[in-house]
Protein backbone atom coordinates (compact mmCIF):
# COMPACT_ATOMS: atom_id res chain seq x y z
CA UNK A 1 0.00 0.00 0.00
CA UNK A 2 3.01 2.30 -0.50
CA UNK A 3 1.73 5.66 -1.72
CA UNK A 4 -1.84 5.52 -0.69
CA UNK A 5 -3.65 6.57 2.02
CA UNK A 6 -6.48 5.90 4.55
CA UNK A 7 -9.54 7.98 5.96
CA UNK A 8 -10.15 7.15 9.30
CA UNK A 9 -13.80 8.92 10.92
CA UNK A 10 -12.93 7.73 14.64
CA UNK A 11 -9.53 6.74 14.59
CA UNK A 12 -8.71 7.16 18.47
CA UNK A 13 -9.54 4.21 19.71
CA UNK A 14 -11.50 0.50 19.08
CA UNK A 15 -11.28 -0.56 15.59
CA UNK A 16 -10.15 3.16 14.43
CA UNK A 17 -7.23 2.88 15.99
CA UNK A 18 -6.65 -0.50 15.29
CA UNK A 19 -6.86 -0.52 11.80
CA UNK A 20 -5.01 2.69 11.63
CA UNK A 21 -1.80 0.45 13.17
CA UNK A 22 -2.40 -2.25 11.03
CA UNK A 23 -2.86 0.03 7.72
CA UNK A 24 0.36 2.13 8.39
CA UNK A 25 2.35 -0.97 9.03
CA UNK A 26 1.26 -1.70 5.76
CA UNK A 27 2.78 1.77 4.33
CA UNK A 28 -0.26 3.68 4.01
CA UNK A 29 -0.78 7.37 4.67
CA UNK A 30 -3.17 7.99 7.33
CA UNK A 31 -5.53 10.59 7.78
CA UNK A 32 -7.56 10.26 11.55
CA UNK A 33 -10.60 12.15 12.37
CA UNK A 34 -11.51 11.93 15.95
CA UNK A 35 -13.01 14.81 18.65
CA UNK A 36 -11.71 14.20 22.14
CA UNK A 37 -11.19 16.33 24.94
CA UNK A 38 -8.31 17.16 26.91
CA UNK A 39 -8.34 13.87 29.36
CA UNK A 40 -8.02 11.65 25.88
CA UNK A 41 -5.74 13.57 24.10
CA UNK A 42 -2.34 11.98 25.55
CA UNK A 43 -3.26 8.58 24.45
CA UNK A 44 -4.44 10.34 21.34
CA UNK A 45 -0.65 11.86 20.57
CA UNK A 46 0.68 8.60 21.56
CA UNK A 47 -0.99 7.03 18.90
CA UNK A 48 -0.23 9.57 16.15
CA UNK A 49 3.52 9.30 17.02
CA UNK A 50 3.23 5.64 16.82
CA UNK A 51 1.97 5.52 12.87
CA UNK A 52 4.54 8.54 12.72
CA UNK A 53 7.21 5.82 13.41
CA UNK A 54 5.44 4.20 10.65
CA UNK A 55 5.02 6.22 8.15
CA UNK A 56 6.94 9.40 8.70
CA UNK A 57 5.41 12.15 7.10
CA UNK A 58 2.38 10.93 5.82
CA UNK A 59 -0.27 11.20 9.28
CA UNK A 60 -2.83 13.96 10.00
CA UNK A 61 -4.86 14.19 12.83
CA UNK A 62 -8.07 16.44 13.12
CA UNK A 63 -9.78 16.80 16.08
CA UNK A 64 -13.15 17.50 14.71
CA UNK A 65 -16.70 16.59 14.84
CA UNK A 66 -16.88 14.16 11.80
CA UNK A 67 -20.41 15.05 11.40
CA UNK A 68 -20.09 18.74 10.86
CA UNK A 69 -20.42 19.95 7.86
CA UNK A 70 -18.32 22.90 7.90
CA UNK A 71 -15.44 20.60 9.53
CA UNK A 72 -15.96 17.90 6.79
CA UNK A 73 -15.15 20.69 3.88
CA UNK A 74 -12.53 21.98 5.56
CA UNK A 75 -10.47 18.99 5.94
CA UNK A 76 -11.09 17.87 2.35
CA UNK A 77 -9.91 20.84 1.55
CA UNK A 78 -6.90 20.27 3.42
CA UNK A 79 -6.07 17.27 2.15
CA UNK A 80 -6.64 17.82 -1.36
CA UNK A 81 -2.87 18.92 -1.89
CA UNK A 82 -1.43 15.98 0.18
CA UNK A 83 -3.11 13.57 -1.28
CA UNK A 84 -2.51 13.00 -5.22
CA UNK A 85 -5.85 12.20 -6.99
CA UNK A 86 -7.17 8.38 -6.12
CA UNK A 87 -4.70 7.71 -3.93
CA UNK A 88 -7.17 7.23 -1.04
CA UNK A 89 -7.33 3.67 -1.07
CA UNK A 90 -9.50 3.54 2.29
CA UNK A 91 -12.24 4.99 4.10
CA UNK A 92 -13.39 3.77 7.53
CA UNK A 93 -16.15 4.99 9.12
CA UNK A 94 -15.79 3.89 13.11
CA UNK A 95 -17.38 6.51 14.63
CA UNK A 96 -19.28 5.44 18.01
CA UNK A 97 -20.96 8.59 19.40
CA UNK A 98 -25.06 8.35 19.85
CA UNK A 99 -27.47 8.05 22.37
CA UNK A 100 -28.58 5.15 24.75
CA UNK A 101 -32.29 5.30 25.67
CA UNK A 102 -35.22 3.48 25.30
CA UNK A 103 -37.45 4.54 22.51
CA UNK A 104 -40.48 3.69 24.83
CA UNK A 105 -40.33 4.80 28.33
CA UNK A 106 -41.16 2.93 31.29
CA UNK A 107 -43.40 4.83 33.60
CA UNK A 108 -41.62 7.21 35.66
CA UNK A 109 -38.64 6.90 32.79
CA UNK A 110 -37.66 9.18 30.01
CA UNK A 111 -37.93 7.58 26.33
CA UNK A 112 -35.66 8.70 23.83
CA UNK A 113 -35.80 12.37 22.16
CA UNK A 114 -36.25 13.94 18.49
CA UNK A 115 -33.05 15.49 18.89
CA UNK A 116 -31.36 12.60 20.35
CA UNK A 117 -32.69 9.93 17.72
CA UNK A 118 -31.64 12.76 14.89
CA UNK A 119 -27.75 13.31 16.15
CA UNK A 120 -26.95 9.39 16.86
CA UNK A 121 -28.55 9.00 12.96
CA UNK A 122 -26.40 11.63 11.65
CA UNK A 123 -23.29 10.97 13.45
CA UNK A 124 -23.81 7.12 13.16
CA UNK A 125 -25.52 6.82 9.91
CA UNK A 126 -25.66 9.72 7.40
CA UNK A 127 -22.48 11.27 7.94
CA UNK A 128 -20.88 8.02 6.25
CA UNK A 129 -22.98 9.35 2.76
CA UNK A 130 -21.49 12.71 3.73
CA UNK A 131 -17.66 11.32 3.90
CA UNK A 132 -17.92 9.37 0.36
CA UNK A 133 -19.48 11.81 -1.13
CA UNK A 134 -16.73 14.73 -0.27
CA UNK A 135 -13.48 11.78 -0.75
CA UNK A 136 -15.01 10.81 -4.55
CA UNK A 137 -16.27 14.21 -5.43
CA UNK A 138 -12.80 15.51 -4.82
CA UNK A 139 -11.13 12.82 -6.68
CA UNK A 140 -9.41 11.64 -3.61
CA UNK A 141 -11.07 8.12 -3.62
CA UNK A 142 -10.84 5.98 -7.34
CA UNK A 143 -10.85 3.14 -9.05
CA UNK A 144 -9.63 0.09 -6.74
CA UNK A 145 -11.14 2.60 -3.38
CA UNK A 146 -12.67 0.59 -0.84
CA UNK A 147 -15.39 1.84 1.78
CA UNK A 148 -15.86 -0.03 5.09
CA UNK A 149 -18.51 0.68 7.86
CA UNK A 150 -18.51 -0.34 11.25
CA UNK A 151 -21.88 -2.22 11.71
CA UNK A 152 -23.06 -4.63 14.53
CA UNK A 153 -25.54 -7.07 15.64
CA UNK A 154 -27.55 -4.82 17.06
CA UNK A 155 -28.73 -3.76 13.76
CA UNK A 156 -30.89 -6.75 13.80
CA UNK A 157 -31.38 -7.93 17.45
CA UNK A 158 -32.46 -5.90 20.16
CA UNK A 159 -31.10 -5.26 23.60
CA UNK A 160 -31.67 -2.74 26.28
CA UNK A 161 -31.58 0.75 25.14
CA UNK A 162 -30.10 0.47 22.08
CA UNK A 163 -33.07 1.47 19.87
CA UNK A 164 -30.93 4.50 18.47
CA UNK A 165 -28.01 2.95 17.69
CA UNK A 166 -29.54 0.26 16.19
CA UNK A 167 -31.93 2.16 14.02
CA UNK A 168 -28.53 4.37 12.59
CA UNK A 169 -26.68 0.74 12.12
CA UNK A 170 -29.52 -0.49 10.02
CA UNK A 171 -29.33 3.15 8.31
CA UNK A 172 -25.57 2.43 7.98
CA UNK A 173 -26.10 -1.04 6.22
CA UNK A 174 -28.49 0.68 3.53
CA UNK A 175 -26.13 2.91 2.81
CA UNK A 176 -23.69 0.94 2.24
CA UNK A 177 -25.60 -1.16 0.00
CA UNK A 178 -26.95 1.74 -2.58
CA UNK A 179 -23.08 3.06 -2.33
CA UNK A 180 -21.54 -0.19 -3.45
CA UNK A 181 -24.02 -0.13 -6.59
CA UNK A 182 -23.27 3.39 -7.71
CA UNK A 183 -19.82 3.10 -7.32
CA UNK A 184 -19.19 0.40 -8.88
CA UNK A 185 -19.03 1.68 -12.18
CA UNK A 186 -15.88 3.40 -10.56
CA UNK A 187 -14.26 0.88 -9.21
CA UNK A 188 -14.74 1.66 -5.25
CA UNK A 189 -16.28 -0.94 -3.53
CA UNK A 190 -18.14 -0.56 -0.35
CA UNK A 191 -18.89 -2.43 2.59
CA UNK A 192 -20.24 -3.14 6.17
CA UNK A 193 -18.22 -4.96 8.39
CA UNK A 194 -19.83 -6.63 11.35
CA UNK A 195 -17.36 -7.25 14.28
CA UNK A 196 -19.56 -8.64 17.26
CA UNK A 197 -19.19 -7.82 20.93
CA UNK A 198 -15.44 -6.15 21.43
CA UNK A 199 -13.91 -4.61 24.31
CA UNK A 200 -14.18 -0.86 23.41
CA UNK A 201 -14.87 2.28 25.02
CA UNK A 202 -17.95 2.30 23.25
CA UNK A 203 -19.00 -0.81 24.16
CA UNK A 204 -18.87 0.53 27.68
CA UNK A 205 -21.33 3.09 27.12
CA UNK A 206 -24.11 0.11 26.15
CA UNK A 207 -26.35 -0.42 29.54
CA UNK A 208 -25.88 -3.78 30.52
CA UNK A 209 -22.88 -4.12 28.48
CA UNK A 210 -21.17 -6.59 30.91
CA UNK A 211 -23.69 -9.21 30.54
CA UNK A 212 -23.59 -8.57 27.00
CA UNK A 213 -19.74 -9.76 27.16
CA UNK A 214 -20.99 -12.50 29.44
CA UNK A 215 -23.26 -13.86 26.81
CA UNK A 216 -21.30 -13.42 23.90
CA UNK A 217 -17.97 -15.12 25.58
CA UNK A 218 -20.25 -18.01 25.90
CA UNK A 219 -21.90 -17.98 22.62
CA UNK A 220 -18.74 -17.32 20.69
CA UNK A 221 -17.07 -20.64 19.17
CA UNK A 222 -13.66 -19.65 19.62
CA UNK A 223 -14.29 -19.31 23.55
CA UNK A 224 -13.43 -15.71 23.31
CA UNK A 225 -14.21 -12.19 22.40
CA UNK A 226 -13.10 -10.63 19.53
CA UNK A 227 -9.99 -8.00 19.51
CA UNK A 228 -10.22 -4.85 17.31
CA UNK A 229 -7.07 -6.36 16.37
CA UNK A 230 -9.00 -8.96 14.53
CA UNK A 231 -11.04 -6.89 12.95
CA UNK A 232 -7.73 -4.82 11.60
CA UNK A 233 -5.87 -7.41 10.26
CA UNK A 234 -8.94 -8.37 8.00
CA UNK A 235 -10.05 -5.17 7.05
CA UNK A 236 -6.37 -4.63 5.33
CA UNK A 237 -6.94 -8.08 4.30
CA UNK A 238 -10.28 -6.61 1.87
CA UNK A 239 -8.39 -3.21 1.50
CA UNK A 240 -6.20 -5.17 -1.03
CA UNK A 241 -7.21 -5.30 -5.16
CA UNK A 242 -7.96 -8.89 -4.54
CA UNK A 243 -11.30 -7.94 -3.74
CA UNK A 244 -12.78 -5.72 -6.48
CA UNK A 245 -15.65 -8.02 -6.69
CA UNK A 246 -16.30 -8.18 -3.33
CA UNK A 247 -19.05 -5.36 -2.83
CA UNK A 248 -21.93 -4.20 -0.88
CA UNK A 249 -22.08 -6.87 2.05
CA UNK A 250 -22.65 -7.22 5.70
CA UNK A 251 -19.16 -8.71 6.31
CA UNK A 252 -19.19 -11.03 9.94
CA UNK A 253 -15.72 -10.26 11.31
CA UNK A 254 -16.64 -11.88 14.35
CA UNK A 255 -15.17 -15.43 15.12
CA UNK A 256 -18.62 -17.02 14.34
CA UNK A 257 -20.94 -15.12 17.55
CA UNK A 258 -23.50 -13.62 15.04
CA UNK A 259 -24.54 -17.33 13.82
CA UNK A 260 -24.42 -19.14 17.31
CA UNK A 261 -26.73 -17.46 18.78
Amino acid sequence: MDGSWALILGVSSGFGAATARRLAAAGCGIVGVHLDRRATMPAVEALQAELESLVPGRVRFFNQNAADDAGRAAILAELAPLIAPGSLRVLLHSLAFGSMAPLLAAPGAKAVRRAQIEMTSEVMGHSLLWWAQGAVEAGLMGEGGRIFAMTSAGSHMVWPGYGPVSAAKALLEAYIRQIAVELAPRGITANAILAGVTRTPALEKIPGSELLIQKAEARNPHGRLGTPDDVARCVVALAGPETHWMTGNVIRVDGGEDISG
